[in-house]
């Protein structure tokens, strides 16, 4: 596979900072079929946090929160990387090509996955969409 570049939906919610909310949202998305990409959670403030879901198939999950009662933001994206090539400075890389074009990033988590296998969530702001695109090789446009 070497490194796929894709972009991708994600729904953020703000719920409750407090134990069992990341629960009970995961639980009822999974009582509903729905296969996530990636969970992210930190902690927003006030008694808050965010959690950004980034779902297999949008339209379902959609169907899934609106039964489970879950209020989502409007749908932002994002880019997926994903690679079967571990390596030293594969992260660098990417960031290196958003670097030469002067596009900020606005957030990156990247980790691996063991086996010789990585992925990375990578977030830019929507004015600087099309020209992170060009930078990383995706189609331009709207996420899928």
């Amino acid at each position: 596979m070497a490194d796929t570049i894709r972009k991708i939906d994600y729904f953020a919610m703000s719920i409750p900072d407090k134990p069992g909310e990341g629960h009970r949202i995961l639980a009822a998305l999974a009582r509903e079929g729905v296969n996530l990409l990636a969970v992210s959670g930190f902690p927003a403030g006030r008694g808050r946090a965010q959690l950004d879901l980034v779902p297999e198939d949008v339209a379902g999950f959609t169907r899934a929160a609106a039964r489970a009662k879950l209020r989502t933001r409007k749908a932002k994206g994002a880019f997926l990387v994903q690679s079967d090539s571990d390596r030293a400075g594969a992260v660098a890389g990417l960031l290196e090509r958003l670097a030469a074009k002067k596009i900020p990033v606005t957030a990156a988590q990247a980790l691996s996955a063991g086996a010789g296998r990585w992925a990375m969530i990578l977030w830019v702001k929507p004015a600087r969409w099309a020209k992170a695109c060009d930078a990383l090789g995706v189609p331009r446009g709207s996420v899928a």
